[in-house]
This record gives structure tokens, C-alpha cells and sequence, in this order.
């Protein structure tokens, strides 16, 4: 009879109706407190990276920063993996166990330069943390540290990894760190990200393919002898007017979007390179690669009738989220007792400044301090290289309110934001609840193979994963190549 009772109360675990705690009280208290001790020091690194604000595969100094970190904590760090010269693993091992990963970004995005202020406040700069990366990096480091300390000191067996992932916005930078193999022996992957609001939430990302079309012509002088020239720009300028005639006749929840990176340099000379950088998007990877495929005889065709040459470059290609409901659970539950970010007077007033500024919604301000209800496989409408971990091994993610409710991303508000002390109290709400649900898989690994098993029925059983960007290596140039080259 006890051998019968034993089997059901597995069987109700693993199905989640019913599961033991998986830390004790004092188990979090000690990881709760050692994220708070590190607050102010997770805050200095954000702020300093913020100010970097260095761009996708030009991130050194934010690199740098964060591997030293993790040195210091007595992680062992390789840097420059899968090719990438500003990627690294940070690895803390107490013995044969379960290896959970943590994800972290530090890229910023061109533009978006702004000082620390509720008010539009441009400063110089090439790029701005308007997604939050600075934090993000920051926070998972710190994180990953608790973590390992609270291993330490109960004789956990396992591993925790620091992944850092370089060129997160359309360098796709995990693709790289996948298709190297880096995650084959990782059980469960954890991540997270800046938001307007607090939640444990798993949406499906869209898959996507970037790439910029190059076009080169014949220069010419354009008044006294146009005829002599091929515009590139009328290359550039036909693709797009056929691009968008083809819009009506693609699949449902297709995204195509491109801006002109280079038209030439002067009126009265006929333009004899120009560029084009296109994204393509859409939930199913397949659709994704079909429709390039129609953009890219677009090109051909445009080339064809101005009489100019074209190439393409593929700069970026990530496949669409996977999420695990499993950790999803794990997650929200961890993060609700973490709870949200609480205010001081200064930082309120601040929110209430910036609310002014932001676009009209039903944010509330006080939804900041509240963890919102968990939702599975919303359309987020974004892209993120974090879908092709998700992948290969189970995955989880969550938001933590660093920004004003209310705030889109890839805003100058949320740059703003982001240099205050605001994005601290969110990065600490997100690096708690990040290693009390690694803690929470090191204590069950039954929530791991159940995690696994889920995996494996999504992704079916021939499943083999194939990267988006092909065989190609990073385009560690992506965010300085000229299109003249």
C-alpha cells in the first residue's frame, strides 16, 4: 500500500496537481537577500553599460564588465565562443547535476540617445538602452551569483551557466552560441527581460529572416549626362514599390519591413551603390524563408529593369518561440513571491512626469508593485534570438517593470528609464526570481524531465534543428559595414 501511495504522489507531481515545495523558507530567504546585498552593485554595472551604450558585436567594455563580475564570484569564463569576439560561457560547477542556464544581453540599439530624464533630453551617441539590455546583463549576472552562492553553501550539486549573448537586436548572436553545440548539455534555460510590468507570461515570438540587399549601378552625372548613369537608387526604390505589391498576396500575419541605409551621397550624381535592409516575419519559420525568397526575386527583378547588379547578405534569421507551460508555472510562482517593484517618492515622481510623455493607454502606475496574471502562447509580434535556445532546450522567461507602465519598448522613454534608478529595483525583482526558480529545478529535477518531455512534444519527434542563418558566420559587421563594401 505505501509503495501505491508513493507512485501516485510522483505521478500528481510530475503532472502538476500537486507538488512538495520545492525550497524551503529559508532556502529563498538566503537567495532573496543575497540578490538585495548585490542590489547596488547589479545598479552600478547596469548604469555603466547604460552609458556605453555600445551596439551589437561592439559591446567590449559591457562585456568585459560582466565577465569580471563573474570572476570574481569564481565562475571560470571562456570568452570569444561560436566566433563571436564579445560572447562568453560563465560556468560555476559544484558537481554532477542538473546545468541551468542563464541568458544575458548588453547590446544597445543605433539611435535612441537620451539622458536619464522624464523630458525628450538627446544627448550625443550613437545608440541608447531603449530595450534594456544593460540591465538585463546586469541583473543575470547577479543572478547567476546568488545562485551559485546558495549552491556553495548547501552542498548543491549542478551547474549554472552564463551565456552571454552579444548582438541580441538583429545580429542574432544565440543563433551563433546554438549552432555551436554550446547548449547540447544545458537541462533547462532561464532569461528574462525589461518590460513595462511584471509577469511570468510565455508568448510566441515570430520567426524572422534580415538581410540587406546591395545594389551598384553606373555613377553619372545627373543634369548634364544622366544617360550614361544606372541609379542603384532606382534599384533600391523598384524592390521596394514590388515588395509592396506583394504584401496582398502572402500569408496571413506576415511581417515585412526594410529601411534605405544608403541612397547615395548627393542629388546631381547618379547613385552608383545603395542599400536596403529588409525583415521579414512571420510565426512559422517556413513562411518566413518562402516569403524572403519572393523579396529576394524582387531584387532580381528591380536589377533587372534598371539595369544595375544586386547582392544579398543575410545578416540575421531566428526561428519563432517555443513555450515550456511547465517552467512557465516554476517561474510565476517564484516571481509572485518576489512580488513587483515598489517606488520611493523621487522615482514616482518621475513616473508621474514621464506618464505625460507617454503615448495614451490604460496603464496604471500602481501596476508597477503587481505581478500580472500569467498568460500562455500570446503573439508578442517581436522577434528574438532567444527563440532558437528555446529550441534545444527548455525555456523560460519573465518580465520585470523597469520602465513607466505604459512605456513601448525601442522608445527614448524607455532609455530614459533605463538610467535611473527604477530599471535597479526591476533588475533585482527579475535576478530573484531567476535563481529562486533555478534553485526551485536544482531541488526537483523531476520538473526538468518534465520540462524535456514537453519539449520533445512540441518540437516533434523529427525534429532537427537547422539555424536560419544558414552555415554563414556572425556579421560581426552588421551594425558598421557600409554599403559601399
Amino acid at each position: 500500500m505505501k509503495r501505491v501511495l508513493l507512485a501516485a504522489a510522483a505521478m500528481m507531481a510530475l503532472a502538476g496537481t500537486a507538488r512538495a515545495e520545492p525550497l524551503s523558507a529559508q532556502d529563498r530567504a538566503s537567495i532573496k537577500a543575497s540578490v538585495d546585498k548585490a542590489g547596488p552593485r547589479l545598479g552600478e554595472i547596469a548604469h555603466q553599460i547604460w552609458e556605453w551604450a555600445e551596439v551589437g558585436y561592439q559591446e567590449h567594455k559591457s562585456s568585459a564588465l560582466l565577465q569580471a563580475e563573474l570572476k570574481k564570484a569564481g565562475f571560470k569564463v571562456e570568452a570569444g565562443v561560436a566566433g563571436m569576439p564579445t560572447a562568453f560561457v560563465g560556468s560555476f560547477k559544484t558537481g554532477d547535476g542538473p546545468v541551468i542556464g542563464i541568458l544575458a544581453e548588453y547590446d544597445a540599439l543605433p539611435g535612441l540617445a537620451q539622458a536619464a530624464s522624464p523630458e525628450r533630453k538627446p544627448v550625443p551617441g550613437i545608440a541608447g538602452h531603449a530595450c534594456g539590455h544593460h540591465v538585463f546583463g546586469a541583473a543575470s549576472v547577479e543572478a547567476a551569483i546568488a545562485l551559485s552562492q546558495w549552491m556553495k553553501a548547501g552542498g548543491v550539486k549542478g551547474e549554472v551557466r552564463v551565456y552571454g549573448s552579444p548582438a541580441e537586436e538583429g545580429g542574432s548572436g544565440k543563433v551563433y552560441l546554438v549552432r555551436g553545440g554550446l547548449f547540447k548539455d544545458v537541462d533547462a534555460t532561464l532569461h528574462w527581460h525589461a518590460g513595462d510590468a511584471n509577469d511570468a507570461s510565455q508568448g510566441v515570438s515570430l520567426a524572422n529572416i534580415s538581410g540587406k540587399f546591395r545594389f551598384t549601378g553606373a555613377a553619372a552625372h545627373a543634369s548634364a549626362a544622366p544617360w550614361r548613369g544606372r541609379s542603384a537608387l532606382d534599384g533600391v526604390e523598384l524592390m521596394d514599390d514590388a515588395v509592396n505589391m506583394l504584401r496582398e498576396h502572402i500569408p496571413d500575419g506576415t511581417r515585412i519591413h526594410y529601411v534605405i541605409t544608403d541612397g547615395g551621397q548627393a542629388p546631381n550624381v547618379v547613385p552608383e551603390k545603395a542599400e536596403v535592409y529588409y525583415y521579414v516575419r512571420h510565426r512559422d519559420p517556413q513562411v518566413v524563408r518562402d516569403v524572403m525568397e519572393r523579396v529576394k526575386k524582387a531584387a532580381e527583378g528591380a536589377a533587372i529593369a534598371t539595369e544595375t547588379k544586386v547582392t544579398f547578405e543575410q545578416t540575421g534569421g531566428v526561428y519563432n518561440m517555443l513555450p515550456n507551460e511547465t517552467l512557465a508555472h516554476v517561474m510565476d510562482e517564484n516571481l509572485r513571491d518576489v512580488g513587483g517593484v515598489v517606488w520611493n517618492a523621487e522615482e514616482r515622481a518621475f513616473a508621474e512626469a514621464m506618464a505625460k510623455q507617454l503615448p495614451p493607454s490604460n496603464a496604471r502606475l500602481e501596476s508597477a508593485a503587481e505581478v500580472q496574471p500569467m498568460r500562455i502562447g500570446d503573439d508578442g509580434g517581436g522577434s528574438t534570438d532567444v527563440s532558437d535556445v528555446s529550441w534545444v532546450t527548455p525555456t523560460v522567461g519573465m518580465r520585470a517593470a523597469v520602465w513607466v507602465p505604459g512605456t513601448p519598448a525601442h522608445s527614448w522613454q524607455a532609455t530614459a528609464a533605463g538610467g535611473t534608478s527604477m530599471a535597479t529595483k526591476g533588475g533585482v525583482v527579475a535576478a530573484k526570481t531567476l535563481a529562486l526558480t533555478g534553485a526551485a529545478l536544482f531541488r526537483e529535477p523531476a520538473l526538468i524531465d518534465k520540462a524535456k518531455a514537453e519539449l520533445d512534444q512540441k518540437r516533434g519527434p523529427d525534429f532537427k534543428y537547422e539555424a536560419m542563418v544558414g552555415d554563414r558566420p556572425p556579421p560581426l559587421d552588421y551594425r558598421s559595414k557600409p554599403a559601399a563594401e
